[in-house]
């Protein structure tokens, strides 16, 4: 007796588990396609393969269960290299590429979660196929053999076209096909791969006349995905040459900015004839060049246009023939100086009776254009041996010219002017001016007292500065003392004319040194001159959490806590608690500790409301802010329930609505909740409180049935918790309408009496479209002798489907009617067979003397129909309507496709009319033996009681 109380304990311990856990469940995973595939293939146990054309649509669909509702995520992983999609919603069920491209190929994979358990993966592999043109190049070899009077001309053809799956070569000689070893003079190497791709080379032996010939090249991947075989033809004659060119410019081309330059390019021979091209070093050809022919024109030229360019010829003979010419656009830039004291003295100050060298730089182009010329006080100045003016080697400072005044005497004080120009003119000159005199001296930096270290605050704009003495003043460079670290513009340096950087909104990570230095450009070229400035940036202690939500029942402890990151200076001074703008609680901080906290002990509706923490030092104060709230979760949509919707009349249909609750704990027992209801483009909600009696248990699933919704509108539903606070977070999803698909002890009826057809389709790749029809709308033009003269009642009012046989159809034109999806039952330990049965019904009127074929497939979601019909009948069945039906096993969602095939004449109507699926094979049960499936819970008490007995038989 004690072993059963303790069996029946447990099982109750069991019941319990059960109810806790509710329907929360971690995510299952299942990925389906409904694009246009070629063929889906099982490999290695747990991957298909995806096959699909290049430029077709890829959809492939991640089909999840588990509550609450999984986050899907599609990734792709093409090698090592895993990225996210730019061109498609990557959180998202469905994954939609639209003419998919080649380089879109790769394995995806489908991650679902939602936090409980592992996250579920799948993956399929999308194998893209195409075909490209092939392309034919002939090559010659020509040798000459000693001691002998002959010369051996052999020619090679080779194809080369780039494929998915590999290309399948031959060749053809006009109408010949070639083969190994069908022409002693003819070769065909095996297909070899390059960087072109698969090649196939054709070797013609010591041409003969009637090698001269067409020469076809077919490529082919065996119409896989329906792909063509593509070929390319060659003409292959005693005239057949490489091609050869000839520029008509010179080399290279001075221009000035603004001309227009015209480049021509002729060819010279080649056969067949050569086809032209320009390309240029840089990578595209200028936005505005015009290409006509042979001739390259490039109007208005500017400097960024200089460069090398080549004209390209080809006629896929031999090699192709390249020409380059350079264009310099003439240009000057970038004048500057610099004053160099006497070197042989250990001293950086210019004075009299010593030697002091004046330098000038430009950038010319072409530099060999370049000239210089000196003044002094607006008067030509000319080399003397006092006053030695040099240019410098090219190669050693290209575009400098120095002026070297030997033994400096009071009346050489003045302004000296350096005078770049290019020879031919057509570009300005640039004048630089250099003033020596007596007040001429080097630079000197120093930091102004009190300006480092500078303190800012984070967002300040600070000015770090150098003062910089001397004449000429020289430009400032600044950068940070770590060189490897960038300047707040990102750059490693940056220049100043006054002395002074201005940083704009300054932040922590600009805490540092800077450095200060003279540049030797428009200066004395002597030993730079450096200083440094310390910033420090201080900023209000940085905490966490910024933001967090408190949701609590009344009544109950509420616990709020302040943490400090990382602050400058580091020393927090003090804190306050605020409610709504209302002190609660201030202090000094704690140096020990790096968090504040506050706690309230039984809250109460004044309790509600935003708390602020503000932790404060010399910077400022960081702030942590806590919403109190009562409000309730959100509740859960459940998106598992089996066969929701429901239809019991004919223009109205029903769902059953289910949910569990977030947290039902977190707050105040939920007393109610409001749903919201409106037609999808409408304004208007229509809104019902649904009352809650007692607790909820977490994971419990609650269920309302929506009733009165239209066919085939779609509906946004919206659903609230009530508590004593009031209204908490809402949840909305979308009910749409679709046929009612396998509800249990029920069947799909369609009699097409509205004009939806039950959410049938027509076949966008058959020949002709079935047509919903009426005896009483009919034409007093229909054929006679064929097709029903009322629906499956009898009522001329009636409607039904038919296949229209009269011109402009032909024999054997196919029309296909495919029925909305529908879901396979899910399986269950108590009996459902497996894979499930389901009887398909239909009834159809074959009357005619050309009545031709009506089909019925299966075809299933991810799949392609079935290559053979699952019921099919031909011919005259007489003038009545007669009714099929046909058992099909389906193992994953699917539709039924009804096909008319069109006879031999126009006296071939074929109908349909109230088309059924039910569950079950195709047989009528006797009323009394239909029972419905038993509960889980009587269940696990049939399994108690026969583990009871099992036990007592032990006992004996």
């Amino acid at each position: 007796m004690d072993l059963i109380i303790c069996v029946v304990g447990l099982l109750a311990l069991i019941v319990e588990g059960i109810r806790c856990q509710g329907v929360y469940a971690p995510p299952t995973v299942r990925i389906i396609h409904s694009g246009h595939a070629c063929n889906v293939e099982e490999e290695r146990h747990t991957e298909r393969v995806y096959t699909i054309r290049e430029g077709e649509t890829l959809e492939l669909t991640c089909l999840v269960t588990g509550h609450p509702r999984p986050q899907i995520r599609w990734t792709k992983t093409a090698g090592s290299v895993s990225d996210r999609f730019q061109d498609s919603s990557v959180f998202n069920e469905t994954l939609h590429i639209a003419k998919i491209l080649r380089t879109q190929g790769g394995r995806y994979y489908c991650k679902a979660e939602n936090g409980l358990g592992s996250p579920a993966i799948k993956s399929i592999r999308v194998d893209v196929y195409y075909l490209d043109d092939p392309v034919v190049t002939v090559h010659q070899s020509i040798g000459e053999a000693k001691e002998q009077f002959y010369y051996e001309r052999t020619v090679f053809l080779r194809c080369v076209a780039n494929s998915n799956p590999p290309v399948r070569y031959s060749w053809h000689r006009g109408r010949e096909i070639l083969t190994q070893g069908s022409d002693k003079g003819v070769e065909i190497y095996e297909p070899f791969f390059t960087q072109q791709g698969e090649t196939k080379i054709l070797k013609l032996k010591n041409l003969r006349p009637q090698d001269y010939a067409n020469y076809s090249c077919i490529a082919s991947v065996r119409n896989v995905c329906g792909i063509p075989d593509r070929s390319v033809i060659f003409r292959l004659t005693n005239k057949t040459a490489s091609p050869s060119i000839k520029l008509l410019v010179e080399d290279p081309i001075v221009v000035n900015p603004g001309q227009t330059v015209s480049l021509v390019c002729i060819t010279t021979g080649g056969e067949p004839p050569p086809l032209l091209t320009w390309v240029s070093t840089n990578d595209s050809l200028p936005q505005r060049s015009v290409v006509k022919g042979g001739t390259l024109t490039l109007p208005a030229i500017t400097s960024d246009e200089a460069g090398v360019y080549s004209c390209v010829a080809s006629n896929n003979v031999g090699n192709p023939a390249k020409k380059s010419t350079t264009i310099v656009v003439r240009a000057l830039k970038k004048g500057r100086f610099w004053i160099t004291p006497d070197p042989y003295h250990n001293d950086d100050n210019i004075q009299i009776g010593r030697e002091v060298k004046i330098s000038c730089q430009v950038e010319a182009t072409p530099p060999e254009e370049l000239t210089f010329s000196w003044l002094k006080n607006g008067r030509a100045l000319r080399s003397s041996e006092r006053m030695v003016i040099t240019q410098t080697d090219p190669d050693i400072s290209p575009g400098t010219t120095n002026l070297d005044i030997i033994d400096l005497k009071f009346t050489d004080f003045g302004t000296y002017t350096c005078v770049a120009a290019l020879k031919g003119g057509g570009i300005p000159e640039i004048s630089i001016d250099v003033n020596i005199s007596s007040t001429t001296v080097p630079p000197s930096l120093t930091v102004p007292r009190g300006k480092s270290p500078l303190v800012a605050r984070e967002g300040d704009t600070v000015e770090l500065e150098c003062l910089v003495s001397g004449k000429p003043k020289p430009i400032i460079l600044w950068s940070r003392s770590d060189k490897e670290v960038p300047m707040p513009d990102g750059n490693m340096q940056m220049e100043s004319y006054d002395g002074v950087l201005r940083i704009v909104n300054v932040s922590r990570e600009m805490t540092g040194s800077y450095r200060c230095q003279t540049s030797q450009y428009n200066g004395f070229n002597v030993k730079p001159r450096e200083a440094v400035v310390e910033l420090i940036v201080q900023y209000p202690p940085t905490v966490e959490p910024v933001y967090m939500e408190k949701r609590q029942g009344l009544g109950r402890p509420v616990v709020m806590t302040c943490k400090v990151l990382r602050a400058h200076p580091s020393r927090v001074l003090r804190f306050e608690w605020l409610l709504s703008n209302r002190l609660l609680h201030a202090g000094a901080f704690d140096a020990q500790r790096d968090e504040t906290e506050y706690t309230i002990r039984s809250l109460n509706r004044d309790g509600w409301g935003e708390y602020t923490c503000n932790v404060i030092n010399e910077a400022g104060a960081g702030k942590c802010t806590f919403q109190v709230t009562g409000k309730a979760y959100p509740p859960e949509f459940y998106y598992d329930t089996y066969n929701p919707l429901w239809q019991n009349r004919p223009r109205v249909y029903g769902f059953k609505l289910q949910w569990t609750q977030m947290n039902p704990g977190a707050v105040d027992r939920i007393v109610a909740y409001r749903l919201g209801i409106r037609q999808m483009g409408l304004q208007r909600w229509w809104e019902q409180e649904i009352p809650v009696d007692g607790q909820i248990n977490k994971g419990e699933l609650m269920t309302h049935n929506l009733t009165e919704l239209i066919k085939p509108e779609s509906y946004e539903v919206r659903l609230t918790p009530i508590t004593r606070f009031g209204e908490g977070d809402s949840t909305i999803r979308i009910v749409t309408y679709s046929a009612p698909i396998n509800p249990h002890l029920r069947e799909f009826h369609c009699s097409f009496e509205e004009e939806p057809i039950c959410m049938f389709t027509q076949d966008k790749n058959d020949d002709f479209d079935w047509t919903r029809h009426s005896a009483a709308t009919r034409d007093t033009k229909y054929t006679p002798n064929t097709g029903p003269s009322g629906d499956r009642s009898g009522s001329k009012q009636g409607f039904y489907m038919y296949i229209e046989t009269s011109r402009p159809r032909k024999e054997g034109d196919q029309a296909r009617l495919v029925s909305p999806f529908f879901n396979v039952a899910p399986k269950n330990p108590y009996g459902i067979t497996n894979p499930p049965a389901y009887c398909f019904g239909f009834f159809y009127h074959m009357y005619g003397k050309h009545i031709g074929t009506l089909n019925a497939f299966l075809k299933q979601k991810g799949q392609s129909a079935s290559e053979a019909p699952v019921w099919s009948l031909s011919g005259n069945q007489g003038n009545h309507w007669k009714q099929a039906k046909v058992s099909v096993h389906p193992t994953s969602s699917f539709q039924v496709v009804l096909e008319g095939v069109r006879g031999s004449g126009i006296e071939g109507d074929i109908a349909i009319d109230d088309v059924t699926l039910e569950e079950g094979e195709c047989r009528d049960p006797p009323p009394d033996l239909r029972t419905k499936a038993a509960s889980t819970s009587s269940h696990i008490w049939l399994l108690s009681i026969t583990l009871v007995m099992t036990l007592l038989e032990g006992q004996r």
